[in-house]
């Protein structure tokens, strides 16, 4: 089991890696989805797999999670970790923590309707910390991990999206 202090020596260790040799920091990362049955899609990453769909309203099979609860559960995930790496940083010990990612839908741009654009139309998240530490240092925490979040930083400022397609001929 993971205690607080493997948690500070490795961001610690990370934090020194990085100064002395920043290209350690800069990779490109690649996942595989695969499109199965019906919507079904298999998600794999390194040692990873698991199954990504849409629900039995959309035509789907419901056979995981859909698109949107993996895209609210990376944001509410990537700041948990970050609350708990940080709070490890600066010695703040937390008790227990919840992230709440709440997004707002109007699936009129999903289907081409009314020149609606898709996606969503906003998103909040709510933080609930237990801990003995003053609000302020909480605070004061929170600030810095959201400031070093990865995926609110994508979320916030959007990136370059590149495409390319590769149609493969079969024969008939």
């Amino acid at each position: 089991m993971i205690d607080t202090n493997d948690i500070k020596e490795a961001f610690e260790r990370n934090i020194k890696l990085l100064k002395l040799k920043p290209s350690k920091g800069q990779y490109t990362t690649s996942t595989k989805i695969r499109l199965g049955e019906g919507t079904a899609c298999e998600v794999e990453h390194k040692h990873w797999t698991f199954k990504a769909d849409v629900g039995k309203q959309q035509g789907g099979n419901d056979a995981g999670p859909g698109p949107g609860i993996l895209f609210r559960a990376s944001v509410g995930s990537c700041l948990a970790i970050g609350y708990k790496l940080w709070a490890a940083y600066m010695d703040i010990r937390i008790d227990h923590l919840e992230v709440d990612v709440e997004a707002d839908v109007d699936a009129r741009g999903n289907y081409g309707i009314d020149n609606t654009k898709p996606g969503y139309t906003g998103m909040r998240y709510k933080v609930t910390i237990e801990s003995p530490e003053s609000e302020e240092r909480i605070m004061e925490m929170i600030r810095h991990a959201d400031d070093h979040s990865p995926i609110l930083a994508n979320v916030r400022n959007p990136i370059n999206m590149e495409r390319k397609v590769n149609v493969v001929k079969r024969q008939k």
